[in-house]
């Protein structure tokens, strides 16, 4: 059997619902077993709640309730629909009584909706010849008492459902209600707004349906929403667990509980359209998708409630107590998350709940804003949720440079704990722009891209394998085709003008050639090789310096070699010159921060004109781990060293992180960012190596390593109670002046700030600005490891790749 539910809009006068008529007489008349399952007429449950409000204020409510009912009737006179009609009336005349109604019944008008629908459905279908049962699923589906909002009793349910289908059977087309439902009592209830699904896949699951068919007024879920996003394209195939995440999201063709019912018994959910029953619509099924997809997804009707206030950032327990207090009076928290702006927490609810929702929370925090740790608790209502399913953290700093390009920006940033699901919390008036935005990136512009890799180690090796895994699939989805033609090390180079493969570790070793750059250049030459980048993954200083040869030859550049931002100021100056005379672009996200959007962020605030007065934070992934580790576990520091060093977080030479010359190469990278011209001499460093150590070979000094213990030790039993060590790079000083103050060194922190909080070798940084005074922008995440730096480079390739016209 199949159940096939028709929404709102599809069964609306005129072509609609006759539509739906013909799909159903089409199936049964074929022999198929199906079920149907529907939904108010066009916008009648809308229509109801109106009349029922306007009734409840002692308005005059007869005349748009008269509309209503010729509405129901307007072509179709001979339905009897007497039953309804006169139950609403006299609902309608009692409330305007009383002046006030429950939601008990609420439930009872809605409900009527559904009854008409399913009434008029099944008429017309005897009338073609059809089977057709008309079946009010409030003798079917049993739930508890919670009007409004109801939960069905599973087994209660099914045991009725399996009841009534046996009984009607066969070539009968069960055509039922949606939405609602009936308690214990007997009393009508209903499943929530766009419950309807909700029914359809409680059927199916009792049932054991074969599919679920759900028809609605688009030919399937798309990218985004089309009437907001002309270019939104359709996706074909969905997991369930994509679905729900969707669903949770505000995917508006899906209701999050449908879902559920489904999942456990694997029946496949089609979203189709009523009007095109050929579109093969979007397939919903258990079967996961490898490569997933990318959809923007939106809430509205929801507000933004912020607590502000000293007392917040790194306390422990608050967000506790926030879900406590909440929880208590049954308001739902779809997002929180610290702001981008303020040192404080926003949290996402549904506009009706947004004044309860800030009284509890004033009642819940009235010690804290009585000491002034809460300086204020408050509601913005113009805002909306853009949800991007499926974005890799590490590469959302490209969606998310396109918005601050925009001068769009996002009040909130929150990420799932996969990292593959981020959402904006943005104006409302921003929203149409904010989706075009992204949606743009996501599907960007067709163009053919040929990449010149220097460098195949750990971070250049991933890196080509990432191109080579995910090319197909970015041709396919971007239309852009990504063609390595030259990987090189230091001695030899493998040339391929229509792109290496999967094997370019064997041919660099069989067909390498030893080079200059000026062959591989003069390779692209000879060959037509258009929108040419240059990809430096090396460490080598030495490198560097041809970055200009490459810039005045057409290559556009990419790098994730540090040495280049942080040579002297002079050869600085001198590229960014032929940079900007040739029209190229050079992008190194993963300098600082791996693939968080650090560098771009900063870039943007300071050609905008804000003044960055500090930037402080824990700029290496690998010491990041070293010290969270050592801090709370009871080992020595060598054990937690090994334990890094065999984990890749470091280098296999660990001096190269513990001198702090990588941390002191990101901060003089962003000092360079603010138009600072500060020297690597003008850092003061604190080098964690004793300098008895600090020479020999690296197999020499691990096995000296256990030196380092009861130094480390010392310093981790003098720090205060509650503290924790980190090592952190600090840009400060008058940062309007040629130099800012730079300090590279181990500090002790409280376990509870924000330094304190960080976590595995996740980086932070805080950007202080004269506009935000004490509150900075907090940027946090991974910030150590091959796959995290190699997609970071990844996303400068396909930033330059999308920005070349």
């Amino acid at each position: 059997m199949k159940i096939l539910k028709f929404g709102g809009k599809s069964l609306a006068n005129g072509k609609g619902i006759q539509t739906v008529v013909d799909i159903i007489e089409k199936k049964a008349k074929k022999g198929e077993a199906i079920t149907v399952v529907l939904s108010a007429r066009g916008a009648s449950t809308n229509e109801l709640e109106e009349i029922l409000e306007k009734a409840s204020k002692n308005e005059n409510y007869k005349a748009q309730l008269e509309a209503f009912k010729n509405y129901q009737l307007q072509g179709y006179e001979a339905l009897d629909a007497q039953e309804e009609f006169h139950a609403l009336d006299t609902l309608f005349e009692g409330v305007s009584l009383l002046g006030d109604y429950s939601e008990k019944i609420k439930d009872k008008v809605l409900s009527h909706g559904e009854l008409l629908s399913a009434r008029l459905v099944t008429a017309l279908l005897k009338e073609k010849g059809v089977n057709a049962h008309f079946t009010d699923s409030r003798s079917l589906i049993v739930t508890d008492d919670q009007f409004g909002n109801a939960q069905p009793l599973d087994s209660l349910s099914k045991e009725k459902v399996k009841a009534h289908f046996k009984k009607y059977n066969g070539t009968t087309v069960n055509v039922v209600t949606g939405f609602i439902a009936s308690n214990r009592n007997q009393e009508t209830t209903t499943l929530g707004r766009n419950g309807s699904n909700y029914t359809a896949s409680l059927l199916a699951s009792f049932l054991d349906a074969e599919e679920l068919q759900n028809f609605t007024h688009v030919d399937g879920i798309y990218t985004a929403n089309p009437d907001l996003v002309a270019d939104a394209k359709k996706i074909k195939k969905l997991s369930f667990t994509e679905a729900n995440e969707l669903a949770h999201f505000g995917a508006n063709v899906l209701h999050a509980k449908t879902i559920i019912p489904l999942v456990e018994k694997k029946i496949p959910l089609r979203i189709l359209n009523t009007f095109d029953p050929e579109n093969e619509g979007t397939l919903i099924t258990s079967e996961e998708n490898e490569d997933g997809i990318k959809k923007l997804s939106v809430l509205e009707n929801v507000s933004l409630i912020s607590l502000e206030g000293r007392g917040l950032l790194g306390r422990v327990g608050v967000d506790a107590r926030i879900f406590q207090a909440l929880a208590y009076e049954n308001i739902s928290i779809s997002i929180i998350s610290q702001g981008s702006s303020e040192r404080g927490i926003g949290l996402i609810v549904n506009s009706t709940n947004a004044s309860k929702a800030k009284k509890v929370l004033e009642e819940e925090f009235k010690t804290d804003i009585y000491k002034k740790d809460v300086s204020a608790i408050l509601i913005k209502d113009d805002v909306s949720v853009v949800s991007i399913i499926g974005q890799d953290l590490s590469t959302f700093h490209k969606p998310y440079n396109r918005l601050i390009k925009n001068q769009i920006v996002p009040l909130l940033v929150n990420n799932t704990a996969t990292g593959k699901n981020v959402s904006l919390v943005v104006l409302k008036k921003q929203l149409h722009k904010t989706l075009n935005v992204i949606h743009g990136e996501i599907y960007g512009v067709a163009k053919k891209i040929n990449l010149a890799i220097f460098g195949h180690g750990l971070v250049g090796g991933t890196l080509i394998d990432q191109i080579l895994a995910s090319r197909d699939e970015i041709e396919k989805r971007k239309n852009i085709h990504l063609n390595i033609f030259a990987i090189a090390n230091s001695k030899k180079v493998l040339l391929s003008n229509s792109g290496v493969d999967h094997r370019w570790k064997t041919s660099l070793q069989n067909q390498g050639v030893s080079y200059t750059l000026d062959d591989i250049i003069q390779y692209a030459d000879k060959h037509h090789l258009e929108n040419v980048i240059a990809i430096d993954n090396t460490a080598s200083k030495d490198f560097v310096y041809n970055y200009e040869h490459l810039v005045t030859n057409g290559f556009d550049l990419v790098s994730s070699n540090k040495v280049a931002n942080t040579v002297d100021y002079e050869f600085y100056k001198s590229l960014r010159s032929t940079l900007e005379n040739h029209q190229k672009q050079y992008l190194y996200e993963t300098n600082v921060g791996a693939g968080l959007p650090l560098i771009e962020t900063i870039k943007l605030l300071h050609l905008s004109g804000e003044n960055i007065t500090r930037i402080k934070g824990i700029f290496s992934g690998s010491l990041s781990y070293l010290f969270n580790t050592f801090s709370v576990e009871d080992r020595p520091f060598s054990e937690v060293l090994k334990e890094a060093m065999d984990s890749g977080y470091t280098e296999p030479d660990p001096r190269e992180d513990l001198c702090g010359n990588d941390v002191a190469r990101k901060l003089l990278v962003l000092a360079r960012e603010l138009d600072l011209k500060n020297e690597f001499e003008d850092i003061t460093i604190h080098n964690l190596i004793p300098a008895h150590l600090r020479e020999g070979t690296a197999q020499e000094f691990l096995g000296k390593i256990q030196e380092f213990d009861t130094v480390f030790a010392k310093i981790k039993a003098a720090q205060p109670e509650g503290n924790v060590l980190r090592y952190v790079g600090d840009l400060h000083g008058d940062l309007s002046k040629d130099k800012g103050i730079m300090d590279v060194q181990l500090i002790s922190v409280p376990k509870d700030s924000s330094l304190g909080q960080v976590k595995g070798s996740d980086s932070i940084f805080e950007i202080y600005t004269e506009s935000y005074g004490d509150h900075p922008m907090v940027i946090q995440g991974a910030g150590a490891g091959a796959t995290v730096t190699a997609r970071g480079v990844f996303g400068d390739i396909l930033k330059v790749a999308q920005s070349i016209n």
